[in-house]
């Protein structure tokens, strides 16, 4: 059976999963806690699905400093930019902690010889579905990134990871390091803001796990 969920997959029947694995086009490979699977300036035909594991997209500077970009689970693709148009890639992509992943590969996939396979245009579609649903994950990103100071750039975080469990109780995949880097702020001075919160009545939490409150003082 096809081994993971995700929209590249859409309609590909099990029978065209095989065909697209016998002709090189896909891949499994896993990696360990911190391995590298990609970094800056990298180019790739492939892109990845996580089967297991976590995954981390970051951007890292000459001094060092890392950021978190996106923070990927059982079922989330990423590189799917890079190995479509063949450019560089401007992040790093780490195991967050052991992985097993599997590579899609375009440039195998849809490489003209396979112009008139069943599943050919079905992956296309999927591609552009793909890409869709990443941009909108990436503009709850930039959302986080433009919130003007510590507390509204967590409110931001913090609420739409509430519309996404469609609770106001939840578990968020970071730990509070991993959450200062996604939102670029210092991990003291979060803390401190989580803490302040905490007493204003806005929220509640205990390490990665928070539960909101409608309240008048955010």
């Amino acid at each position: 059976m096809i081994p993971v969920r995700n929209v590249i997959f859409a309609n590909i029947t099990q029978e065209e999963y095989g065909q697209m694995q016998s002709c090189g086009g896909l891949r499994t490979a896993a990696y360990e806690k911190d391995a590298v699977l990609f970094r800056t300036g990298d180019k790739t035909k492939e892109f990845g699905i996580v089967l297991e594991g976590k995954v981390y997209i970051e951007n890292i500077d000459l001094w060092g400093n890392r950021v978190i970009l996106h923070n990927l689970t059982e079922g989330d693709a990423f590189a799917e930019t890079y190995a479509f148009c063949g450019v560089p890639l401007l992040v790093d992509v780490t195991a967050a902690q052991a992985s097993k992943i599997l590579f899609v590969n375009i440039g195998v996939l849809l490489s003209p010889e396979n112009g008139a396979k069943p599943w050919y245009f079905k992956l296309v579609r999927n591609l552009l579905l793909l890409s869709t649903q990443k941009n909108l994950a990436w503009s709850n990103r930039i959302f986080c990134m433009t919130a003007k100071g510590i507390r509204a750039k967590a409110m931001t975080f913090l609420s739409a990871e509430a519309v996404r469990h469609g609770r106001n109780e939840f578990r968020i995949a970071f730990d509070r390091q991993q959450m200062a880097d996604y939102l670029n702020v210092e991990r003291t001075a979060l803390s401190k803001e989580l803490a302040k919160m905490h007493r204003e009545g806005i929220l509640d939490y205990h390490k990665n796990y928070f539960r909101l409150h409608r309240t008048e003082n955010v």
